[in-house]
């Protein structure tokens, strides 16, 4: 998946991804490499001819009149190319020149769209200008290195002035412009200086500030960070499939499995940030939410972008020289030009800690952003209904509410009638925005969550009968028996035997870990009922009676001092045939179904914890100190990363509202999301300092609550697959590397 999301953007990025691996293959690149001096790419009319120099423009100065979003595409797709010329430092001026009050619009937006005019931008620099009556700036000093100097024909730079910081669109002929030696050998980069050049008060870019130059920077530099990392994750995992040490491909060992999966995962952070920057820029300039404050929140989503995308394509291009091994490190082989350009972009939108301080500052000033659903206007019908019914819902109370909830199949609404409302992903968004708004809250199922869907799809109708009603309404509580002391996250090494008898099954065994065992009325477990075949193979789904005789349920003791987990011994105890779900010998499939909802339910929050970002914020406002600098980046550092698990779920989302397929997003969210909390919750102790010596116990205050959150979120890698599990998935499934051997073979 890539930074768009419509179908129209995945066929604009095919078209542009097309477009550029015929016109600028390695052999073109290599040549810009090997020039004397940098010039405009033989690609470059192509550009035009394309469009894409104009895809943010209006069509009334010579563009395609549509989006920031478009051009960020754009830039993705060819910084996989690792595209050498002017394109992105051209477009980043179009549009910063476009986000000015319209004076220079005419003049200059349609010689930057159709290709005739080459733009580039200074990020810095110490330049004065003095106004004379006609409103002319005469201007005088030196921009910062400027990526694309030597090429632009309009510069986009900032001037000191009597009104203080303004910027204008000067000619880059008024300017001595010195090429400078890059570290990034596809592009050049330029030393810009002025002696009392004139730029004319047109050029006097009315309306732009800093801030919005920087916000583009980290919009559309990002997004070509994000086509670097992207290549650096497709080329080292397809060389991981092929590359053989040691009789078997490297792709197989897990350390390299496991690095290539965390680039994927940083990628996809990346393009997350980026797009809802670009969203909360088209946000903001199309007018919509700007007296809720759109101008921070574009702050707070281009700052997240500036930390996340940058640091993601260095850290994946390092990941790829390491994958590619010596033949990466070598100046034959693209990879270090994509290391190169990676470490350049990083280093022109400035240091990742400048970033993450301004997503401090905002964070800790109150600003954050929801991440809002823009629903089809033919919703408004189906948002009615759904208002009505959850309207008569909310004037019950207690458990008549609950039990209402589930005869209205609006607990698990995604499922088949009756136990749901078989809804489509648009019906389940409203569902969930209308309780809401009516201050109804869903019955807690706990482990009923994962039960429901399994006996859903695979019970008999007499089980569903009789166990779901009241499972969905919160007034059964359930266990489920699947761990084992040898099997955990190798769930099919299982060892409890199923015995057929008269009537049913004897199960004889242990389970370990079990949630809520102690105060459970029914457990889920699975059984070996035959060892032959393979693992997987000769495995049984029961319903287990938590009061039957021979289940003996032993409390075990967790780090918190709480006793939520127990060990399960079960002694010949008797289960019904009735009481079997799916076909013996197949509970192996229905218990995947257990848990991928497992999984799902899991990474979709704080675990109960209470560790997110709102309650980390809310402790630093009452420390009733200022944050030390490294705090404040540890700080900003938690809020980036729970930033990028509410843009990835948001992503997930309306890919399912197109009818699309999650892709990457949905992996990387269940694995980005377990570990989230531990890192909230890390945070705060550390804020706590040697407060945080008390004992864990929420009772406690603010120290006793963290330290029991640190403690009980170390469970978040471990339970429903570890993190090492899931690494391995998304190697496997994302990037198609091999599947770890058999054992023995």
């Amino acid at each position: 998946m890539a930074i768009g999301l419509s179908e129209e953007h995945e066929a604009l990025r095919e078209s542009v991804s097309g477009w550029a691996e015929r016109n600028i293959p390695s052999e073109v690149v290599r040549a810009a490499i090997a020039a004397e001096g940098e010039e405009r790419p033989g690609f470059w009319s192509g550009l035009a001819d394309q469009g894409l120099l104009g895809l943010h423009i209006p069509e009334e100065h010579g563009g395609s009149g549509y989006g920031l979003l478009e051009t960020a595409v754009a830039v993705e797709a060819l910084g996989e190319r690792v595209a050498p010329g002017p394109y992105v430092p051209t477009v980043f001026a179009s549009a910063a020149i476009l986000a000015s009050d319209g004076k220079a619009h005419a003049e200059l937006l349609p010689g930057l769209a159709d290709g005739t005019l080459t733009g580039a931008v200074a990020l810095s620099g110490s330049i004065t200008g003095t106004r004379g009556e006609d409103g002319a700036l005469t201007v005088t000093g030196a921009a910062g290195t400027v990526l694309g100097g030597a090429l632009a024909d309009v510069l986009v730079l900032p001037v000191s002035t009597d009104r203080g910081e303004e910027w204008v669109a000067v000619d880059a002929s008024a300017a001595t412009v010195t090429p400078v030696r890059s570290l990034d050998i596809t592009r050049g980069v330029a030393k810009v200086e002025f002696d009392a050049a004139t730029v004319p008060a047109g050029r006097v870019l009315d309306g732009l500030q800093g801030p919005d130059v920087l916000n583009l920077a980290a919009i559309l530099l990002g997004a070509e960070a994000a086509g670097v990392a992207s290549w650096c994750v497709t080329a080292a995992a397809e060389y991981a499939k092929v590359r053989v040490q040691f009789g078997r491909p490297i792709g197989q060992f897990q350390g390299v499995k496991h690095k290539a999966a965390r680039m994927l995962v940083a990628l996809e952070q990346a393009r997350a940030t980026v797009w809802d920057a670009t969203r909360a820029a088209e946000w903001r300039v199309s007018g919509a939410g700007a007296a809720a404050g759109a101008g921070q929140e574009l702050a707070y989503a281009a700052a997240i972008a500036g930390v996340v995308a940058p640091d993601a394509a260095v850290q994946c291009a390092k990941d790829a020289v390491q994958i590619f091994g010596g033949i990466g490190y070598t100046y034959e082989h693209d990879v270090h030009l994509y290391y190169r350009r990676a470490l350049t972009l990083r280093a022109l939108l400035g240091s990742s800690a400048e970033w993450a301080e301004s997503v401090a500052s905002l964070a800790l000033s109150g600003v954050t952003r929801e991440m809002e659903i823009e629903l089809p206007e033919d919703a408004a019908a189906l948002r009615e209904s759904v208002r009505a019914e959850i309207a008569e819902i909310a004037k019950l109370e207690g458990q008549e509410q609950k039990r209402a909830l589930a005869e209205g199949g609006f607990v698990m609404s995604h499922l088949p009638r009756p136990w749901g409302r078989d809804a489509k992903p648009l019906e389940q968004v409203l569902i969930f925005q209308e309780l809401k708004a009516a201050k109804v809250r869903l019955p807690q199922m706990i482990i009923g969550a994962w039960v429901v869907p399994s006996i859903a799809m695979y019970g008999t109708t007499e089980q569903q009968e009789r166990f779901l009603p009241k499972t969905l309404s919160g007034e059964m509580m359930w266990c489920q028996l699947f761990s084992e002391p040898g099997a955990g996250s190798d769930l099919a090494a299982l060892q409890m035997k199923a015995e057929k008898v008269e009537g049913g099954w004897k199960l004889n065994g242990q389970k370990i870990w079990t949630s809520v065992a102690h105060i459970a009325e029914w457990g889920i477990c699975i059984a070996r009922n035959s060892s032959e075949g393979s693992k997987h193979e000769g495995i049984t789904y029961f319903l287990v009676d938590m009061k039957a005789p021979g289940v003996t349920v032993r409390p075990l003791t967790e780090m918190t001092g709480e006793n939520l987990f127990n060990e399960v011994f079960l002694d010949d105890v008797f289960v019904p045939d009735e009481l079997v779900v799916g076909e013996v010998g197949q509970g192996w499939k229905v218990a995947r179904n257990t848990l991928s909802n497992e999984r799902v339910s899991l990474s979709s929050g704080s675990g109960g914890t209470g560790a997110s970002v709102p309650d980390l914020l809310g402790l630093a406002g009452r420390l009733g100190r200022e944050l030390t600098p490294a705090e404040r980046q540890e700080v900003a550092r938690v809020v980036c990363e729970g930033h990028s698990i509410n843009a990835l779920g948001l992503r997930v989302t309306l890919k399912q509202l197109t009818g699309g397929e999650p892709g990457a997003d949905a992996s990387v969210r269940k694995l980005v999301s377990t570990s989230h909390a531990q890192h909230v919750s890390e945070c705060a102790v550390g804020l706590l300092g040697a407060s945080a010596v008390v004992a864990a116990d929420m009772k406690l205050g603010d120290p006793g609550y963290w330290n029991r959150a640190v403690l009980a979120t170390r469970a978040m890698t471990i339970y429903g697959g570890t993190t090492e599990v899931q690494l391995n998935i998304i190697g496997e499934r994302m990037l198609g590397l091999p599947r770890d051997p058999e054992p023995g073979k």
